[in-house]
């Protein structure tokens, strides 16, 4: 592998690492073309053997970069599945080839989950979220584009900050929003009609998992009477957890949370929560709008044959 290739690869890794690189669905994207840059610039001379387990152990460093994101096993697992014994050259030709399918995916599915979700936001709503989500954003502008008048209260997100994403996202787009800081989450939910979050992940038993926060803000939108609905990709299901496996929840390094902390005070450096499935009054992905219970047994039942499909 050349010298600017290489580099290419690595520096993804990096990226992603150090979460450089946001949100499930932008870590599987530029895991699927760092994977696909790397195959298509491996050596040609290499043995069959070789060229496979050079590939292999990049798809490996590329998965643990962020092991906690079903979106890019899933994407990893569909660009190699059913490959190991075929030759370099046809490997090459059917990655690159299912790169493609994996952009067209997420381009596709985005426009599907924003038309479904944007026929629940109602002229004079507000809608509260939690971070920042690509698929919460393509409704909030889907519905904006449909002409509703509606605000979106947002929360900062800490200790990243992404809710201001969100919030520079909406601005930019000439959406009314109003932000608070987390501690102000209770406010933000009071004056909302309606709580619209993205997912890390979701389980075989219909939890949601997303930034932290997200469970303390669906039980006070619970308590309030105020839907929940969580909007993503059904490739972000994670098909380990119907074998009863869990997802670490990821944590970050303690000089994100406090710089020159006191040695002897313990830190909590959760990222990320799992929301129960009783909080979640929908979850929003490209085939539709269902409980989290009915969407997870829908991707149980159909989960290798969505795969499979895409592959032929």
């Amino acid at each position: 592998m050349g010298h600017i290739a290489r580099n290419f690869f690595q520096n993804t890794l990096k990226r992603i690492k150090n979460l450089e690189i946001q949100g499930a669905e932008g870590v599987a994207i530029h895991s699927a073309r760092a994977l696909a840059y790397f195959v298509r610039h491996q050596k040609k001379d290499l043995s069959r053997k070789e060229f496979w387990h050079r590939v292999k152990n990049a798809e490996r460093k590329l998965f643990n970069a962020r092991p906690t994101e079903p979106a890019t096993y899933n994407v990893l697992k569909f660009m190699l599945s059913g490959l190991s014994r075929k030759p370099a050259e046809d490997v090459v030709e059917r990655v690159v080839e299912r790169e493609r399918i994996v952009l067209e995916h997420f381009e596709e599915t985005t426009a599907k989950i924003s038309e479904f979700g944007a026929r629940k936001i109602s002229n004079g709503m507000v809608v509260y979220t939690h971070c920042h989500s690509s698929a919460v954003m393509a409704i909030l502008k889907k519905a904006k584009a449909l002409k509703k008048k509606f605000r979106v209260n947002v929360t900062e997100t800490r200790p990243h900050l992404q809710g201001r994403i969100s919030a520079r996202e909406l601005n930019r787009h000439k959406i009314p929003v109003k932000y608070f800081i987390d501690s102000a989450g209770r406010q933000a939910l009071k004056e909302a009609d309606m709580m619209l979050i993205g997912a890390d992940a979701v389980t075989s038993t219909g939890q949601a998992i997303n930034k932290i926060g997200s469970e303390m803000f669906a039980e006070i939108a619970h308590l309030y009477d105020i839907p929940l609905y969580v909007c993503t990709d059904s490739w972000k299901y994670d098909p380990e957890s119907v074998f009863g496996y869990e997802l670490n929840v990821e944590k970050g390094k303690s000089t994100i949370f406090w710089r020159g902390k006191p040695k002897n005070v313990a830190l909590n450096r959760h990222l990320f929560e799992k929301i129960d499935p009783d909080l979640i009054s929908g979850i929003i992905s490209e085939l539709g709008i269902y409980p989290p219970g009915v969407f997870a047994e829908e991707m149980k039942r159909n989960y290798d044959w969505l795969f499979e499909r895409r592959k032929k």
